[in-house]
This record gives C-alpha cells, structure tokens and sequence, in this order.
C-alpha cells in the first residue's frame, strides 16, 4: 500500500527541519571564520587572514595536523586490529575466562579516563613513551577497546559458522579462515570500528594534555593555545577557522564510508 502523499511530505519537511538543526552550527562557524570580526586576524572586510594566522601560529599547523594525523592513525591501526582479533576469538573460541575476559573489557567503559592518565603519565615516562604520539595513540586505543570489541564479536556472531568451517575442511587454519573467509563478510563493521577511532583520536583533548608536550601537540589542543589572547580576551576568528580546519577531515571520510559505517552498526550491533 502506497504512502499517503502528505505523511510523505510532513515526512521531507521534519527531514529538512532535523538537517538544518544539525547543519546550521557547520555552516554558521564556515561563514564566521571568513567573516571581518573584532580582535580577531580578519578585522576588515571578507577573507582567510584567520585561516593565515591559523598557519603560522608557534609551532605551525603542518605540524599540529601532523601530529593529529599519526596519532589518528596509529589509533586505527591497533583499534582495527586488535578488535577484530578479539572479537574474533570472543566468538568463535570456547575457553576458560572468555565471558569474564569480555566483562573486563567492556568494564573499561565505566571507567572516567582521566582517572587513569596520571598512572599512565608515570608509567609511561619509566618505560620511554612519555611525550610521544604513539604513546597518545595507544592511550586512546585503550579506551577504544570495549565498543569496538563488542561491535566486532556481534559482527562474527551474526556470520554462519559453516562458512568457517568449510573452510577449515578445505585445509585452511583458523587464522586463514578469519583472513580470507571471515574479514571480506566483517569489513563494513572494521571500517566503522576504524571511523569511530578515528573520530576520537582526532577529535580528543585530554589526553594529548596530558602526555605531550606543546611540540607534539594535536590540532584540539593547539586550539586552546590560539584561542587566548591578550587579558584574557579569546580570538574567535582563529578559533572558528581551527573548527573548520579539523571539521574536514571528519566529514569528508564521514561522506565516503557512511554506507559502510551503517552497515557495520546494523551487523555489528543490532544481529547476534
């Protein structure tokens, strides 16, 4: 039975009105950092002196959007990997412990991180990590875990085990199976868990904070130190620049994978 064609129009029109609320901030903070604003770089007429003062600001944003792209990436390079191994073993393996294991690792969610980053600021400085990006990426993997891991163990969950089987009966080991079987079937729920750990690690500011240094700073913690100025005075020309300088990235790879990273929550978190 066909829709009713004015359910379908109060449908478009609650659409556009929920599109709005959320694109309207975006849009307004893409306007503002173009716009002339007092105590700002862009004082006079229209232009990108913000998006200039932005580049050259200390240490310069090359090397803040380089320290946020390494601890991205090493971010989703241990979130993906790990996670599909232990959502792989969560679900296919029956040994002693694999129901607590998992408990303990979903435990981590109940736990305020910043609690936790003052211990790992000593221990990380004993054991030669302290100040260094792949340090803070390993931070945020730690707090990845959970989610992630239970996205993946669903994500196996929903597959046949006779797929699996099969192609053990065909000579192949567990670890083949999972790379040449299992892997293809999962891939829309690793490129979500890689979104989403992507997303934190490039978005995060409290703990680039705590373990780096202004030189190995990320683009979020840089931003506090653009954004204050004189007395105390904040320059929101720079700061609503730095916001679209670090939207991008988001929306574009956002845009890209979003059928992926729907159906990677439908499998991975919905079936099982």
């Amino acid at each position: 039975m066909a829709t009713p064609l004015w359910k379908r129009v109060i449908a478009r029109i609650l659409e556009g009105l929920l599109a709005f609320v959320f694109l309207a901030p975006l849009i307004w903070v893409i306007i503002c950092s173009f716009s002339p604003q007092p105590g700002s770089s862009q004082v006079d007429g229209w232009g990108i002196n913000n998006y200039l003062t932005l580049f050259k600001f200390q240490e310069g944003l090359s090397v803040y959007l380089f320290n946020s792209v390494v601890v991205s990436g090493v971010t989703v390079v241990f979130s993906v990997i790990v996670c599909t191994m232990a959502g792989y073993s969560f679900s296919r393996f029956n040994y002693p412990g694999r129901n607590f294991g998992f408990l303990v690792t979903l435990s981590i969610l109940m736990v305020p991180y910043a609690s936790l980053l003052i211990p790992m600021m000593v221990w990380f400085k004993n054991i030669g990590l302290n100040d260094s990006l792949l340090g803070v990426g390993l931070v945020i993997t730690l707090f990845q875990l959970p989610m992630s891991t239970f996205i993946m163990r669903n994500a196996f969950d929903a597959i046949p085990k006779d797929m699996e089987e099969a192609a053990i009966v065909d000579g192949c080991n567990s670890l083949q199976a999972l790379m040449k079987i299992l892997v293809p079937v999962v891939k829309p729920s690793m490129i979500t868990v890689g979104l989403l750990a992507f997303l934190e690690a490039w978005n995060n500011f409290m703990i680039p904070l705590y373990l780096s240094s202004s030189a190995k700073a990320t683009l979020p913690l840089a931003m506090v130190n653009m954004r204050s100025q004189a007395l105390g005075a904040i320059d929101y020309g720079i700061t609503e620049a730095g916001v679209v300088v670090l939207m991008i990235p988001c929306v574009i790879l956002f845009l890209v994978l979003q059928k992926y990273y729907v159906k990677g929550f439908m499998s991975g978190a919905i079936k099982g």
